[in-house]
Protein backbone atom coordinates (compact mmCIF):
# COMPACT_ATOMS: atom_id res chain seq x y z
CA UNK A 1 0.00 0.00 0.00
CA UNK A 2 1.29 3.18 -0.62
CA UNK A 3 2.55 5.89 1.92
CA UNK A 4 0.43 8.94 2.27
CA UNK A 5 0.11 11.66 -0.55
CA UNK A 6 3.49 13.96 -0.61
CA UNK A 7 4.87 11.30 2.18
CA UNK A 8 8.06 9.22 1.45
CA UNK A 9 7.67 5.89 1.01
CA UNK A 10 11.84 5.23 2.40
CA UNK A 11 11.55 5.58 6.18
CA UNK A 12 15.07 7.10 6.34
CA UNK A 13 14.52 9.73 3.89
CA UNK A 14 12.56 12.60 6.32
CA UNK A 15 15.98 11.90 8.56
CA UNK A 16 18.38 12.98 5.12
CA UNK A 17 15.56 15.54 4.19
CA UNK A 18 16.06 17.05 7.49
CA UNK A 19 20.18 16.99 7.59
CA UNK A 20 20.37 18.56 4.34
CA UNK A 21 18.57 21.86 5.36
CA UNK A 22 20.24 21.95 9.01
CA UNK A 23 23.58 21.57 7.02
CA UNK A 24 22.15 24.33 4.36
CA UNK A 25 21.59 26.43 7.17
CA UNK A 26 25.14 25.22 8.91
CA UNK A 27 27.00 26.60 5.44
CA UNK A 28 25.03 29.32 4.75
CA UNK A 29 25.76 31.09 8.61
CA UNK A 30 29.43 30.09 7.65
CA UNK A 31 29.60 31.78 4.70
CA UNK A 32 27.80 35.04 5.76
CA UNK A 33 30.08 35.23 8.83
CA UNK A 34 33.25 34.61 7.43
CA UNK A 35 32.22 37.09 4.13
CA UNK A 36 31.24 39.97 6.78
CA UNK A 37 34.41 39.13 8.87
CA UNK A 38 36.73 39.41 5.77
CA UNK A 39 34.79 42.43 4.12
CA UNK A 40 35.21 44.38 7.30
CA UNK A 41 39.04 43.39 7.54
CA UNK A 42 39.64 44.33 4.38
CA UNK A 43 37.35 48.30 5.31
CA UNK A 44 39.68 47.96 8.46
CA UNK A 45 42.76 47.78 6.59
CA UNK A 46 42.25 50.31 3.71
CA UNK A 47 40.70 53.07 6.26
CA UNK A 48 41.81 53.22 9.46
CA UNK A 49 45.15 51.58 9.49
CA UNK A 50 47.75 55.00 10.37
CA UNK A 51 45.01 56.73 11.10
CA UNK A 52 43.40 57.66 14.49
CA UNK A 53 40.68 55.69 16.29
CA UNK A 54 36.97 56.69 15.28
CA UNK A 55 34.99 56.93 18.55
CA UNK A 56 31.06 55.63 17.88
CA UNK A 57 29.74 55.47 21.39
CA UNK A 58 32.02 57.83 23.37
CA UNK A 59 33.84 55.58 26.27
CA UNK A 60 32.51 52.71 24.80
CA UNK A 61 33.00 51.72 21.24
CA UNK A 62 35.58 52.75 18.53
CA UNK A 63 36.82 51.76 15.63
CA UNK A 64 40.89 51.23 16.22
CA UNK A 65 43.49 49.34 13.84
CA UNK A 66 45.22 46.95 15.47
CA UNK A 67 47.20 43.77 14.83
CA UNK A 68 46.86 41.00 16.61
CA UNK A 69 49.11 38.29 16.81
CA UNK A 70 47.79 36.52 19.47
CA UNK A 71 44.48 35.29 20.30
CA UNK A 72 42.18 37.13 22.67
CA UNK A 73 43.19 39.98 24.76
CA UNK A 74 46.58 39.58 22.44
CA UNK A 75 47.19 36.65 25.07
CA UNK A 76 49.32 34.01 23.30
CA UNK A 77 50.93 36.13 21.07
CA UNK A 78 54.17 34.00 21.22
CA UNK A 79 52.22 30.83 20.06
CA UNK A 80 50.94 32.30 16.61
CA UNK A 81 51.85 28.97 14.94
CA UNK A 82 49.92 26.56 18.13
CA UNK A 83 46.99 28.82 17.43
CA UNK A 84 46.74 28.86 14.01
CA UNK A 85 47.21 24.87 14.32
CA UNK A 86 44.09 24.57 16.96
CA UNK A 87 42.06 26.39 14.68
CA UNK A 88 42.92 24.32 11.70
CA UNK A 89 41.95 20.96 14.10
CA UNK A 90 38.54 23.27 15.00
CA UNK A 91 37.48 23.43 11.46
CA UNK A 92 38.52 19.84 10.45
CA UNK A 93 36.15 19.21 13.73
CA UNK A 94 33.38 21.14 12.54
CA UNK A 95 33.00 20.01 9.10
CA UNK A 96 33.17 16.48 10.11
CA UNK A 97 30.31 16.73 12.40
CA UNK A 98 27.95 19.13 10.21
CA UNK A 99 26.54 15.76 8.33
CA UNK A 100 24.91 14.67 11.86
CA UNK A 101 23.04 17.97 12.11
CA UNK A 102 19.29 17.84 12.95
CA UNK A 103 18.85 21.09 15.31
CA UNK A 104 18.71 24.35 13.90
CA UNK A 105 20.52 25.65 17.43
CA UNK A 106 23.36 23.40 16.59
CA UNK A 107 23.43 24.31 12.87
CA UNK A 108 23.45 28.32 13.44
CA UNK A 109 26.48 28.09 16.60
CA UNK A 110 28.62 25.30 14.62
CA UNK A 111 28.21 27.83 11.49
CA UNK A 112 29.36 30.89 13.54
CA UNK A 113 32.31 29.02 15.31
CA UNK A 114 33.29 27.85 11.51
CA UNK A 115 33.43 31.06 10.59
CA UNK A 116 34.95 32.59 13.70
CA UNK A 117 37.83 30.55 13.60
CA UNK A 118 38.09 30.38 9.55
CA UNK A 119 38.15 34.02 9.77
CA UNK A 120 41.25 34.38 12.13
CA UNK A 121 42.66 31.47 10.72
CA UNK A 122 42.74 33.19 6.99
CA UNK A 123 44.26 36.32 8.92
CA UNK A 124 47.20 33.80 10.02
CA UNK A 125 47.75 32.09 6.78
CA UNK A 126 47.84 35.06 4.47
CA UNK A 127 48.60 38.01 6.52
CA UNK A 128 52.39 39.54 7.72
CA UNK A 129 54.63 38.50 8.81
CA UNK A 130 54.55 34.91 7.58
CA UNK A 131 52.26 31.78 6.67
CA UNK A 132 50.65 30.44 9.77
CA UNK A 133 52.46 32.98 12.12
CA UNK A 134 50.29 36.33 10.58
CA UNK A 135 48.55 38.70 13.00
CA UNK A 136 44.70 38.98 12.84
CA UNK A 137 43.19 42.52 12.13
CA UNK A 138 41.14 43.66 14.96
CA UNK A 139 39.32 46.94 14.90
CA UNK A 140 36.78 47.18 16.82
CA UNK A 141 37.49 48.94 19.72
CA UNK A 142 35.18 47.52 23.30
CA UNK A 143 37.80 49.63 25.62
CA UNK A 144 38.89 46.70 26.95
CA UNK A 145 39.92 44.85 23.76
CA UNK A 146 39.60 45.34 20.35
CA UNK A 147 38.45 42.29 18.23
CA UNK A 148 37.08 41.70 14.90
CA UNK A 149 33.58 40.22 13.32
CA UNK A 150 35.54 36.74 13.27
CA UNK A 151 35.67 37.06 17.36
CA UNK A 152 31.88 38.47 17.66
CA UNK A 153 31.29 34.73 15.60
CA UNK A 154 33.61 32.57 18.40
CA UNK A 155 31.61 34.35 21.39
CA UNK A 156 28.01 34.19 19.81
CA UNK A 157 28.75 30.55 18.72
CA UNK A 158 30.18 29.45 22.03
CA UNK A 159 27.13 31.11 23.83
CA UNK A 160 24.86 29.44 21.72
CA UNK A 161 26.57 26.21 21.88
CA UNK A 162 26.54 26.30 25.62
CA UNK A 163 22.86 26.97 25.62
CA UNK A 164 21.87 23.73 23.40
CA UNK A 165 24.02 21.73 25.26
CA UNK A 166 22.49 23.01 29.15
CA UNK A 167 18.76 22.83 26.96
CA UNK A 168 19.81 19.00 26.88
CA UNK A 169 19.91 19.47 22.91
CA UNK A 170 22.41 17.45 20.79
CA UNK A 171 23.44 17.76 17.75
CA UNK A 172 21.11 14.91 15.74
CA UNK A 173 18.55 16.62 17.77
CA UNK A 174 17.59 14.24 20.24
CA UNK A 175 17.18 15.33 23.75
CA UNK A 176 18.96 13.61 26.90
CA UNK A 177 17.24 12.09 29.18
CA UNK A 178 16.75 13.03 32.83
CA UNK A 179 18.08 11.01 35.68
Amino acid sequence: MQAARGASLNPGDDQGATTRTHVRLFAAVALVALVLDQVTKVLAVEKLQGRDSIELIPGLLSLSFLRNPGAALSTGAGFTLVLSLIAIAVCIGVIRIAPRLRDRGWAVGLGLLLAGALGNLMDRIFREPSPLKGHVVDFIDYGVFVGNVADIALTLAALIIVWRAWRGVRIDGTREEKS
